[in-house]
């Protein structure tokens, strides 16, 4: 029966191994891929396809709710902030912040 101290080197001994496999797996990927686009004459844009990623529209929402005393808004989405939870907490009326 192997010590715990014999399987932990044992476990170290694969982890690397099996890092460097990957790593050495990974490289030879990459290789593989530039020989493929130079012998085809593609680029990263090709690949692709032809088009750059489109970024992901967000769009504003208007503020619903404003702090007269400091200017802060907030949309009525998401978590009320920290500012209203407070005021409302203290008796507020959620109506008293309305825009």
């Amino acid at each position: 029966m192997a010590s715990l101290k014999d399987l932990l080197a044992q476990r170290a001994a694969l982890d690397k191994e099996i890092s460097d496999t990957q790593e050495r797996e990974r490289s030879e990927a990459i290789a593989k891929v530039r020989s493929l686009m130079a012998d085809y004459g593609l680029t990263a844009s090709d690949l692709a396809g032809g088009k750059a990623p489109k970024a992901v529209k967000t769009s504003k929402v208007a503020a619903k709710y404003r702090n007269q005393a400091t200017g802060e808004t907030w949309s009525g989405r998401g978590l009320q902030p920290k500012w209203l939870r407070a005021a409302v907490q203290g008796g507020a009326k959620l109506e008293d912040f309305a825009v």
